[in-house]
């Protein structure tokens, strides 16, 4: 039997984390058909087969599954003896992978990323959309960025935004044909626009506080959505009642688009973490990352979600043309 190749393994590694071909092949940055002939190869080199394939889904047979405990332990301590090379680099180099939530992204991302990427250009960085809750173990991600009750506990963590408020919201043209509500039960009486959470398909409650009392309110309407710009947007439109972060909501205020409800009655939410997995020794990029959060932070961060001065506008990134991707080491804080 000729020598088994370590391209051979890495391939088999991502194929077998992802029960994907393609994503695999995405993962690796190769071609669908050069990964499926690398397993094929492997498979007769070593005259076992190691997936169970059909047109719909790749599961590991017995035999994959042995193979890959034996060999993610070895995988890794080349990927660390790798990245212990960067000890001897002037700047840092390498790829950080962040899967975070949309809103975030599209608007409180920016001049965190962009001053990270000015300062070590080197590290390439790659940004995911993810408001699934995924693990970001399996899908490969370094670290994510996500609210805090959402964080599994066995992550560590590094604050990066601070607690803001759900307020109500809605168009002067909404209102102008629907009397505002006085107390979060009116609300029963209006069209409020709903969200429904991708991570776990439930519909968001609507919970107010005044700092004397909280209630939920029971609230219904003919719009779900499960994504806060499109709720955004519909109030907006003038279809009915939003419930956002004042955040996103401010600037539409100031300009007169939107009219903040049900004054002195508000949510406070938790903040933003960045959290990524337990490692005795972080890879480089993630290390200067979770270094680079912690100062950024400490100087004093921008809002959570900047002020949209234009409708429909997502003053998102405008940095160099990096790809992208994190890991992070804290405590919650």
């Amino acid at each position: 039997m000729s020598r088994v190749q370590l391209s051979e393994l890495s391939a088999f590694a991502a194929v077998a984390d992802s029960l994907s071909f393609t994503r695999a092949a995405a993962h690796i940055g190769c071609s669908l058909p050069t990964i499926s002939q690398t397993i094929k190869s492997l498979e007769e080199r070593l005259d076992v087969r190691l997936f169970n394939r059909t047109t719909r889904s790749v599961a590991l047979t017995e035999a994959g599954e042995r193979l890959l405990a034996e060999i993610q332990p070895i995988l890794e301590r080349v990927d660390q003896a790798i990245e212990s090379i960067n000890a001897f680099r002037d700047k840092p180099v390498g790829t950080l992978r962040l899967a975070v939530s949309r809103v975030f992204a599209l608007r409180g991302l920016g001049p965190l990323i962009r001053a990270f990427l000015a300062e070590y250009p080197g590290i390439n960085l790659e940004l995911a959309i993810d408001d699934t809750n995924s693990d970001i173990v399996r899908n490969r991600f370094d670290a994510g960025i996500r609210a805090g009750h959402r964080v599994e506990r066995d992550m560590k963590v590094i604050r990066v935004f601070d607690d803001c408020s759900f307020v109500a919201v809605a168009s002067p043209e909404y209102l102008a044909a629907n009397p505002p509500p006085l107390l979060p039960e009116d609300l029963k009486d209006h069209n409020c626009i709903r969200h429904r959470a991708p991570a776990d398909d439930t519909l968001q409650p609507w919970i107010f506080d005044n700092g004397e009392r909280r209630t939920d309110a029971a609230v219904e309407g003919s719009l779900i959505v499960n994504d806060f710009d499109l709720a955004l947007n519909a109030a907006l439109d003038g279809v009915g009642v939003a419930y956002l972060v004042e955040p996103m909501i401010q600037a539409h205020v100031a300009e007169g688009r939107l009219v903040r409800l049900l004054p002195g009655w508000s949510y406070a939410t938790g903040g933003l973490f960045l959290y990524h997995p337990s490692r005795r020794q972080p890879p480089m990029p993630l290390q200067v990352f979770l270094d680079f959060v912690k100062r950024w932070r400490s100087a004093g961060t921008p809002d959570l979600i900047p002020s949209v001065t234009a409708y429909g506008a997502s003053p998102l990134i405008a940095a160099p043309p990096h790809r992208s991707s994190l890991q992070i080491e804290s405590n919650r804080s």
